[in-house]
């Protein structure tokens, strides 16, 4: 009997023990909100980009721009996800982390974020992300989005993961 008690506390104590077991939501660290991103615009041929769940990462008045040497071109929050449905992403893209540098104070931070991409083409890609964002409410809100696109004349540079 006395070795059934000791089975039973222990198999409570561990249920118990997991079952307070906290799992981090994504948007409580700068890294969590920046993967998360990177997860939901990453995406198999024929999956649906989860929208609700991307914008979950922005704040909602964020801007979103492209920029090279010759343009920039800033979308609103909705804009930007409106281009997410379509179908062009729906054959398939991926993302990924290169190289971070982040810069944090009083719940701002400046994120560099050198990235691989690749279309359903197969056209290989790498720039880098620059995150803005801020800290209130018990959680991680970008700001604005800002990347560009690697280029012969301009290459990523090695602080930032680059050759």
């Amino acid at each position: 009997m006395k070795y059934f008690l000791y089975i039973t506390l222990f198999i409570t104590t561990s249920i118990s023990s997991l079952a307070q077991e906290k799992t981090e939501d994504p948007v409580e660290s700068i890294d969590g909100i920046i993967n998360e991103l990177l997860d939901q615009i990453t995406i198999e041929k024929g999956e649906e980009m989860d929208t609700a769940a991307v914008r979950n990462l922005f704040h909602p008045s964020a801007i979103l721009t492209v920029a090279d040497s010759k343009n920039a071109e800033t979308a609103s929050l909705d804009d930007f996800l409106n281009l997410l449905k379509d179908p062009y992403y729906e054959q398939g893209y991926l993302e990924k982390e290169i190289h971070k540098v982040v810069d944090e104070y009083n719940g701002i931070a400046q994120v560099f974020q050198s990235f691989y991409g690749k279309d359903s083409e197969g056209v290989n890609e790498r720039g880098i992300n620059s995150y803005q964002l801020t800290y209130y409410g018990g959680r991680w809100w970008i700001v604005s989005l800002l990347w560009t696109i690697e280029s012969d004349n301009a290459g990523i540079p090695a602080k930032y993961g680059g050759k």
